[in-house]
């Protein structure tokens, strides 16, 4: 999974929640940059669909994007969706992602953007030549309710991955990221007070950290 070694940062692929971009993405997440410099690096990558009909901030140059559709143009992580729409090419784009940008030692993942990062974990740990990383951070994630994603979470996906889950998260509840974590084995459970975001104030940077050491040991230990 990549050279891991203590002379350089960890390398994460960043997948955005739905209605957001790569851009968006990187600008939500400055504090846990910030937090994790020096550690690990966070590049992010668009998913390939445009939403339609935009967003308010929509400025028409940065479309706001989804990873697949549980409905014609639209998505809800609670719909039990009988024909999602997307996720192949969304696959395809995370592989291209590795194999360009790479290499890559984890992935992390927001919302919709966790969501997929689940599905991608699965295939690696089955052994998928396209996703060649190590681990996963998965923010307020979910497992998708659509029947032709249930071969996703069949069998105890054998990859480790850290589970942030927002207490008042009123977008992606609680409970929906703890039944993820459980379809992992020994998964690590990270919960905050807050909402919809990806937290990175003093107890979450030293679980990010803490879990990440065990990719990237310090020089010298």
């Amino acid at each position: 999974a990549g050279a891991m070694s203590g002379d350089r940062p960890l390398r994460l692929l960043g997948l955005h929640g739905y209605r957001q971009s790569e851009r968006r993405f990187r600008q939500r997440t400055g504090a846990l940059r910030k937090a994790l410099r020096g550690r690990a690096e966070l590049v992010a990558v668009n998913a390939p669909h445009p939403v339609p009909g935009g967003g308010e901030d929509d400025d028409g140059d940065d479309p706001p994007r989804g990873w697949w559709f549980s409905g014609p143009g639209t998505f809800e992580a609670g719909e039990v969706a009988e024909a999602p729409a997307g996720l192949e090419e969304s696959l395809s784009a995370v592989a291209a992602a590795l194999a360009e940008h790479g290499p890559f030692d984890g992935l992390l993942g927001f919302s919709q953007g966790a969501a997929l990062a689940a599905m991608v974990c699965a295939l690696r740990a089955r052994g998928d030549p396209r996703f060649p990383v190590a681990f996963a951070i998965l923010v307020a994630g979910f497992a998708s309710r659509a029947p032709a994603h249930g071969h996703f979470y069949r069998e105890p996906i054998a990859l480790p991955t850290l589970h942030v889950v927002g207490d008042a998260d009123a977008v992606i509840a609680a409970p929906l990221s703890r039944e993820l974590a459980q379809h992992f084995v020994e998964p690590v459970v990270l919960t905050h007070p807050g909402g919809h975001f990806v937290p990175a104030a003093a107890p979450q940077k030293k679980a990010y950290l803490d879990f990440l050491d065990r990719f990237c040991p310090r020089q010298g230990q």
